[in-house]
C-alpha cells in the first residue's frame, strides 16, 4: 500500500526560501533516504532563489517546481502559500521576513525546518519499510500457498508457527487452529504414527544440528491405498541462532511406484536371462531323478521306509518342477490373442470353475457385474489366470472362510475388474514386496501370482491397484484397457 500523499485535506502550501548551496542539502537528504517525493507530498509549491537566478532546475530532475527571483514574487504569483521555509539562517533575510510576511503566513527557520523534515523522512521510512514488509508477506504467502507441498512454519521447540494453504485444506482446518500446537500433531496421518522416540525425526536432526535434514515417510490412507511421502526441513537463522525451522512434505507415491516397477522389470530381466539355464541345467538331472524313484517304487521290493523315502523323492521332484515352470513361463513375454473381451461374461465362467474349491474352503463368492460394460482388449484366456490367481489369494488369505466379492466397472480410461476378500489384509511394510517375484507370504508356492498379474497387465497397457487394510481384508482391481472403436482386426 503507497503512502497517502498530503494533497487531500492539507493545512499548508509551502514555499522555500534560500539559495543552491542551501536547499541542496535538504534535497540530498531526502533522496540518500528514498524519500524523494516527500517534499512534493508536502504541499511544496514554489521556491524562491534570491541572487542564484531561475535557470535550470536546482533541484535535479523530477521536481519541476516554479523558481522565482525573490520571496516576494513568490507570494505573489502563489497567494496560497501559508508556511515559508527559510534555508539559509542569514539574519539580514529572517529580519526582512518577519517585517514583511502577512500574519497569516507561517516562518519555518533553518534549525526548525531541518529538525521538522528529518522527523517527516523518519516517518515516510517507515511507513515505505511497512510497505515493504507487507509486499515480502503477500509474496511469500502467494508462494507457499500455491505449492502442493505441505509446510510448516515452525520454532525451534517444534511448535507451529504458521502452515500454507495445502496444509489447511488436507486437514480441514483454518490455519489459526495450527499456531501454537506441537507439528508432530498434524505432520503424521492418522495412519502413520510418529517414529519412536528413539529414532529422530529430521526436525529432530536439524534442531540438534541446525543442518537440513530428509527422511521417507509412508502411510495407509482411507482408502487402503500406500501412500509415500518425502520429509525436508530446513534451518532458518539469524545470524548464529536457529530461530525457526521449516517442515515439508512432498508426495512422492507415483514415483515410488515408477521406481518399484523399474525395479522388478530389471529382476525380470535377470531371471529370463536365467532361465534358459535353469531349464537344460536343473531339469534334465531332476527328470533322471524322478525316472529312477518311479523305477524303483514300481520293482515293489523295498521295505516301507525305503517306499517313503522315495515317495519324498517324487514329491519334492514334482514340486521342484512345478517352480521351475513358473520360473520358465514368467521369464517368457506373455502371449495372447488380443481380442474384444466381454468381462462379464469371462467372469462368469471363471467363477464356474472355481466355485467349487471355494466353497469347500468356505469362501462365498458374489458377482456384482456392471451393466453396459465396454469390452476390453485383451486376451480372454489370460484375464482368466490372472483372475484365478486372485481368487486363490482371496481363499488363502481367509483361512476360516469368508466372502471374495466380485465387481466389474469402468473409469474414464479403463474396464475394471475388482475382486475384494475379508481376510486378514496385508501389513504396510509388506505392500512394497507382494508384487516382487517369488515373495510369498503364505510359505508355500513360488510367489509368483501377483507379480505374474503385473507383468500381463503390463504387457496389455493395463495396471494393477491394491488396497488393504489389516484385519478388514484386501482389494486388487484389474484396470484394462478398452477396445476402441478405431482397432482394427480386434474380433
Amino acid at each position: 500500500m503507497e503512502p497517502r500523499a498530503l494533497d487531500e485535506g492539507k493545512r499548508y502550501k509551502v514555499g522555500v526560501i534560500g539559495n543552491k548551496t542551501s536547499l541542496m542539502p535538504f534535497w540530498e537528504l531526502f533522496v540518500s533516504q528514498g524519500s524523494g517525493r516527500v517534499l512534493t507530498e508536502l504541499g511544496l509549491v514554489a521556491a524562491a532563489l534570491p541572487g542564484d537566478g531561475v535557470e535550470g532546475d536546482p533541484f535535479g530532475p523530477g521536481m519541476n517546481l516554479p523558481i522565482y527571483p525573490d520571496y516576494q514574487a513568490m507570494l505573489t504569483a502563489h497567494p496560497e502559500i501559508n508556511l515559508v521555509l527559510e534555508s539559509t539562517g542569514d539574519p539580514g533575510i529572517l529580519h526582512a521576513l518577519r517585517s514583511e510576511l502577512p500574519a497569516e503566513v507561517a516562518l519555518v527557520e533553518r534549525d526548525a525546518a531541518g529538525f521538522f523534515v528529518r522527523l517527516l523522512t523518519t516517518e515516510q521510512m517507515w511507513v515505505a519499510c511497512k510497505v515493504d514488509l507487507m509486499h515480502t508477506q503477500t509474496l511469500l504467502k502467494s508462494i507457499s500457498d500455491q505449492l502442493s507441498d505441505e509446510i510448516f512454519f515452525l520454532s525451534p521447540q517444534g511448535h507451529v508457527l504458521d502452515v500454507n494453504e495445502t496444509v489447511s485444506k488436507r486437514l480441514g482446518k483454518s490455519k489459526k487452529d495450527f499456531v501454537g500446537h506441537p507439528f508432530l500433531e498434524f505432520f503424521y496421518g492418522p495412519h502413520c504414527p510418529p517414529p519412536d522416540t528413539p529414532c529422530e525425526t529430521p526436525f529432530d536432526i536439524t534442531a540438534r544440528t541446525g543442518e537440513p535434514s530428509e527422511a521417507i515417510q509412508t502411510e495407509v490412507d482411507d482408502t487402503g491405498r500406500m501412500r509415500y511421502y518425502r520429509i525436508y526441513t530446513y534451518p532458518i537463522f539469524d545470524g548464529a541462532t536457529l530461530v525457526n525451522v521449516v517442515a515439508m512434505r512432498r508426495d512422492i507415491t507415483k514415483r515410488t511406484e515408477m521406481e518399484q516397477r523399474l525395479q522388478q522389470s530389471e529382476k525380470l530381466a535377470s531371471i529370463g536371462q536365467l532361465s534358459t539355464y535353469i531349464a537344460h541345467e536343473i531339469r534334465n538331472p531332476l527328470f533322471a531323478i524322478s525316472g529312477f524313484a518311479n523305477s524303483l517304487m514300481r520293482q515293489g521290493n523295498q521295505d516301507q521306509a525305503a517306499r517313503e523315502k522315495l515317495g519324498i523323492i517324487l514329491e519334492e521332484s514334482k514340486r521342484l518342477d512345478t517352480i521351475l515352470k513358473s520360473i520358465i513361463n514368467f521369464s517368457r513375454p506373455t502371449e495372447g490373442r488380443e481380442a474384444a473381451v466381454e468381462l462379464n461374461q469371462v467372469v462368469e465362467q471363471t467363477i464356474e470353475l472355481m466355485r467349487g474349491d471355494c466353497e469347500r474352503a468356505g469362501a462365498r463368492i458374489a458377482f456384482q457385474p456392471a451393466e453396459g460394460l465396454a469390452r476390453a482388449k485383451a486376451d480372454p484366456e489370460l484375464i482368466k489366470q490372472c483372475l484365478i490367481n486372485l481368487l486363490k489369494n482371496a481363499v488363502e488369505a481367509m483361512p476360516d472362510g469368508g466372502d471374495i466379492t466380485i465387481r466389474t466397472g469402468m473409469t474414464r480410461d479403463h474396464v475394471t475388474l475388482e475382486v475384494r476378500d475379508t481376510g486378514e489384509g496385508i501389513a504396510p511394510e509388506l505392500r512394497d514386496k507382494v508384487f516382487s517375484p517369488f515373495f510369498s507370504t503364505k510359505g508355500k508356492g513360488s510367489g509368483l501370482g501377483l507379480a505374474m498379474i503385473r507383468k500381463i497387465m503390463d504387457d496389455i497397457g493395463g495396471n494393477v491397484d491394491l488396497q488393504s487394510k489389516e484385519g478388514e481384508g484386501t482389494a486388487v482391481t484389474l484396470l484394462l484397457p478398452p477396445a476402441l472403436a478405431t482397432q482394427h482386426g480386434i474380433m
